[in-house]
């Protein structure tokens, strides 16, 4: 069973990703090291005693929806109670609304490890958090008044609706309407499909996040409009009114998270007897509403990568303790009786060592992102300018690399696992189907590439991504200048790396200026692979720097699995004639 690895998780936030110069500097007012440490060990706590016991229930059992009401698996409703009583949905929530106003490193370290006991279970708060940040950008002080305290406790669940069955990710599609009532109060009509969460019973009311158009909306996504729109009707005291017009008319059968229930929700067709339009308040400005839920949907994009670290990480646990179980054949390092344990043998080595490194540079690129995010809501000026584009750089990088790392260390345990991994009795199996989710949701990966390459990279006028590559290098000097034993070819490694990264950077900046949006778009997978792995082996390079003990794993990853940054680069620069070419025999209409 998942055992939360409280050590490295704060050894990264520590020592890589830039926590303990931050608190050494004061930047967190009097956050102390003590409570950090305190706050993960007790998290790490949680998740392993209280909330991975419910894993294979949750995956068995599933959510069930009957009369518009969905039931959550046995015991998932009382977990929750006991996760919102320890304060945890409040953990970097704003002070004024209850929160504790924590660093975001930290709620990114926690949800890791509620993700790692049970991804059905972490990603419902994970939008009760998002929907807290857009609140608080963007809502009225009435709306705020009303709803935040409640959502920052976790009384109150929230959620995302943005995608419609002719609409996934072309949000310009979207044709939900909101007709103005003319009190203040809008009345939303239409279908949104994918709702995590929109359903349940966890919390007696539940606070939707609603894209629609006004009707006279300008067309595309310039006429889009955000709006608040609770399952309870809320009284001026506080308490609950009349039920909305909004309910669950289906619930998606799929190949993981099963405990998660993915709603379909249907706004205003009188369902139930309910007055027919559901009653909804604008959140922002008429025709902004896509600015808003930007802001909801990038906390979810960090959220969601840390998804993806944490499913890597489960499914490396169990993948090591089953090697060092499963016999099979002899190895020649082994003394003992019988056959050996499979941990013994190189190629399960190979496995289990690609899955450990991976899981800890996405872990490492994660917990940078949110460090970064932290900077930029301290920091003032020019400084909080470039905290901010440093958050935007690795956002998706956080969110498409370390989904990816997910699948692939996921599939990777099953491997390990032989046959066994294939029966869901090992519950391998059970996190290769969770983890599958992860790079389509919230922005697939390749939408991420397409926003790295177009948007990201021309930040600071195309200058801060070089400035990034550059902190990378100054790693791999260090490694270079260091004498310590141990690190092998790992110098030598990140420096071609980084040139590759390097080259390919200003081969895409080169393309997007001159226009060649389709041959930039081309590369773009490939390029935030390549700049995920050459920023990893300097992030592992870092950490065995801080402890010798970590070098062994960085050696490992710098001399078996960065080279592959060259062929990357080959494909950013090389691939996109021979992609436009081929692709069109794909084509039938």
């Amino acid at each position: 069973m998942y055992q939360a690895p409280v050590g490295d998780i704060a050894f990264t936030l520590k020592q890589v990703a830039g926590l303990r110069p931050a608190l050494d500097a004061g930047v967190f007012g009097d956050l102390s090291e003590d409570l950090v440490d305190a706050i993960l060990a007790e998290a790490g706590r949680f998740a392993s005693e209280e909330v991975a016991p419910l894993y294979k229930i949750g995956d068995e059992h599933g959510a069930v929806l009957r009369d518009a009401a969905v039931t959550t698996p046995p015991g998932w409703k009382e977990l929750y109670r006991r996760w919102t009583e320890g304060g945890w949905n409040a953990l970097s929530a704003p002070e004024e609304f209850g929160g504790q106003g924590l660093p975001t490193m930290l709620a990114v370290a926690a949800l890791e490890m509620w993700n790692s006991a049970a991804m059905a279970f972490g990603i419902g708060p994970t939008l009760t958090m998002g929907a807290v940040e857009a609140l608080g950008k963007h809502a009225s002080e009435a709306l705020k008044a009303k709803y935040l305290a409640r959502l920052v406790s976790g009384e109150w669940m929230g959620t995302m609706n943005l995608t419609e069955p002719q609409a996934g990710s072309d949000l310009a599609a979207l044709r939900a309407r909101a007709e103005p009532a003319g009190d203040g109060t809008y009345r939303i009509f239409g279908q949104k499909i994918f709702i995590t969460y929109g359903e349940h019973d966890f919390t007696d009311n539940i606070v939707h996040l609603v894209l629609a158009r006004l009707p006279d909306a300008p067309a595309g996504t310039r006429g889009i409009s955000l709006f608040l729109v609770p399952k309870f009707l809320v009284n001026d005291d506080g308490s609950l009114g009349a039920r909305n017009d909004v309910f669950c008319s289906g619930l998606e059968h799929k190949l993981g998270i099963h405990a998660s229930p993915t709603c379909t929700m249907i706004y205003g067709d009188g369902f139930g007897g309910a007055t027919p339009g559901a009653i909804g308040w604008l959140i922002g400005e008429e025709n902004k509403g896509l600015a808003c839920m930007f802001t909801m949907m990038n906390n979810a994009r960090l959220s969601v990568g840390m998804q993806g670290v944490a499913v890597a990480e489960t499914a490396t646990q169990k993948a090591v303790a089953y090697a060092n179980e499963r016999r099979q054949g002899k190895a020649s390092d082994y003394a003992g009786p019988g056959m050996a344990p499979i941990v013994h043998h190189p190629d399960v080595q190979r496995n289990l060592l690609t899955m450990k490194a991976l899981t800890q540079v996405a872990r490492a690129i994660s917990y940078a992102c949110a460090h970064a995010i932290d900077r930029a809501r301290v920091a003032e000026g020019e400084a909080a300018a470039q905290w901010r584009d440093r958050a935007n750089l690795l956002t998706p990088l956080a969110k498409a690399f370390s989904t990816d790392v997910g699948v692939d260390v996921a599939s990777l345990g099953v491997q390990v696992h032989g046959g066994m991994g294939f029966i869901e009795e090992t519950g391998a199996a059970a996190l290769y189907r969770d983890a599958r989710i992860a790079p389509i949701y919230e922005g697939t990966n390749g939408i991420q590439a397409i926003d790295l390459v177009s948007r990201k990279l021309p930040l600071g006028g195309g200058q801060h991504v070089h400035g990034y590559i550059g902190e990378l290098k100054a790693v791999a000097d260090s490694v270079r200048t260091s004498n310590v034993d141990g690190f092998g070819r790992t110098a030598e490694r990140l420096d071609r790396a980084l040139a590759d990264l390097d080259e390919a950077t200003r081969f895409l900046q080169e393309l997007t200026s001159a226009g060649k949006a389709d041959a930039a778009m081309a590369g773009a997978t490939p390029y935030l692979r390549l700049i995920s792995l050459a920023a990893g082996g300097a992030y592992l390079a870092q950490g065995g720097l801080a402890d010798h003990g970590r070098i062994a794993l960085c050696r490992f990853f710098a001399e078996n699995l960065l080279g592959e940054t060259r062929a990357l680069k080959e494909r950013v620069i090389e691939g996109a004639e021979s992609l436009a070419a081929a692709g069109k025999a794909l084509i039938s209409a």
